[in-house]
């Protein structure tokens, strides 16, 4: 008895010191908020962080991140875009700066209404929306709740469009392994040492430059920002309802499909098959680019994007 209580308590003084402690919300704010960051927030206590940044009366575009990102993902898109459009990007809820959803909502539902507060802040009718990984999945499923909001719809690297059968399914990273079960989902919350987020972060992009120390660092900070991983480990077994994919076809929006040829976890043949799915569509392939396109060809998407709105919307989707 003495043994197994000897060590017992080894193995519990193990893992307190290896519990990583949730962040300062004042230092992440002072650290990662800037003088263009607003704060939206409704009646249900969600509160989102925002940028509204370039040309005030260009053509506004909503650019929504991915899972484990933050609006700091778009912002090698925005400095090349926001000469000739205005961009808004924001943190979704259980993510950043925005933190927690008050009910740990993080279906769509949850997801849209943090963007509707956005957009309903910036007083915007019709803009044109856009998502990478999940915060593609978040693009398309508005779009096609709001066809006459969306003016063009833009995909990168997005998430929601089932692989074909024959193709093989990619290997999850390990946090959504681990959040199959409660001891994992558990787990996820209290030890998060920075190599676990920094290995993810590298298996997720192939020009590895971009994931430098401050990104590592931002994600693994911001990560831990209170809530955030208790957040994580809800969203990663929240139901994304599938059978919405079924009605890709019903999205009459023009659509950019935008992807990495190296993306891992979002394989170029879901590309494709969003491509087969929606009925005005077209897709430009990355060489040499993984799941994160706005970030390791920051100039090519940005072209790429420019192209497509002023080919799109030439003489028209005015600024609201």
């Amino acid at each position: 008895m003495r043994i197994f209580i000897v060590i017992a308590l080894v193995i519990a003084g193990a893992l307190a010191l290896l519990r990583t402690p949730d962040t300062d919300p004042a230092a992440m704010a002072e650290k990662y908020a800037n003088d263009a960051s607003r704060f939206a927030e409704n009646e249900a206590g969600l509160r989102v962080h925002y940028r509204d940044e370039g040309a005030p009366q260009g053509i506004p575009v909503v650019l929504v991140h991915g899972s484990g990102g933050s609006l700091h993902n778009w912002e090698p898109l925005a400095e090349r875009l926001g000469e000739d459009y205005r961009i808004i990007t924001y943190t979704q809820p259980g993510h950043g700066l925005t933190g927690p959803h008050p009910r740990d909502d993080y279906s769509f539902a949850g997801m849209a209404e943090a963007l509707d507060l956005v957009v309903r802040e910036l007083d915007l009718e019709t803009f044109v929306l856009g998502g990478n990984s999940m915060g593609g999945w978040v693009a398309w499923r508005y779009a096609l709740d709001n066809p006459d909001r969306v003016s063009a719809l833009l995909l990168l690297d997005a998430s929601g469009a089932p692989l074909p059968e024959s193709e093989p399914t990619p290997q999850l990273p390990l946090a959504y392994r681990l959040a199959q079960n409660p001891v994992g989902r558990l787990a996820i919350q209290h030890y998060t040492p920075r190599r676990m987020v920094e290995r993810t972060a590298y298996d997720y992009v192939a020009v590895k430059s971009v994931m430098d120390d401050a990104a590592v660092d931002r994600y693994w900070e911001l990560l831990r920002y209170p809530g955030n991983r208790r957040a994580a480990a809800l969203r990663l077994i929240t139901d994304r309802e599938a059978e919405y994919a079924d009605r890709l076809s019903e999205i009459a929006a023009p659509t950019l499909i935008l992807w990495g040829a190296e993306d891992a976890p979002t394989p170029v043949a879901m590309a494709r098959n969003f491509e087969a799915r929606l009925p005005n569509a077209e897709t430009v392939i990355y060489d040499g680019v993984g799941h994160l396109p706005m970030e390791e060809a920051p100039d090519r998407t940005a072209r790429d994007i420019d192209a497509f709105l002023q080919e799109t919307l030439a003489g028209g989707a005015p600024a609201q």
